[in-house]
């Protein structure tokens, strides 16, 4: 690279307000931090950008995936719960009561089911997981609706 054009880099990190600068040519690339005076050193983000950063927004509490995508908690588990094996979810994703959308339900309530036959499926990361009975019995509750997230260990079914 050019020691003209690093040159120029400086300058515009020096104008800006920019605590960083990256910039990569083919194979060669050149990083420009800067600290401001009196403080210490310390590593910084990458930028990949010459424009300005955006204002950082205010910080948010942290939430699960049901409540960032139902606004606000999950209801409360396992109050409303009938007798039977609770059947909970073995990780975060979106349940399906069926394989596709034009497919009839898994299991409905009141249905005999086996241990290992398939209740339903969650999505996670593009993945579709089986649930599967531990136990054998008749489905007493189905707690959750299909493409609904659900999150780790939520009660799914209940089977007696």
């Amino acid at each position: 690279m050019d020691l003209r054009k690093i040159k120029k880099l400086i300058d515009l990190l020096e104008e800006s307000n920019l605590a960083e600068i990256e910039i990569k040519e083919g194979e060669e690339s050149v990083r420009l931090a800067r600290v401001p005076k009196g403080a210490l050193a310390a590593p910084a983000p990458v930028v990949h950008h010459v424009a300005a950063p955006a204002p950082a927004a205010p910080a948010m509490p942290m939430q699960s995936p049901v409540e960032a995508a139902t606004g606000g908690a999950p209801k409360a588990h396992g109050h409303d719960l009938p007798d039977g094996h609770v059947v909970r979810a073995p990780m975060v994703g979106t349940f399906y009561a069926s394989p596709s959308p034009d497919k009839p339900a898994f299991v409905s309530v009141g249905q005999a089911v086996k241990a290992g036959e398939t209740l339903g499926i969650i999505e996670a990361m593009k993945m579709f997981n089986p649930i599967e009975a531990d136990v054998s019995g008749t489905v007493v509750a189905i707690k959750c609706e299909s493409g609904q997230p659900v999150e780790f260990d939520q009660p799914l079914f209940v089977i007696a």
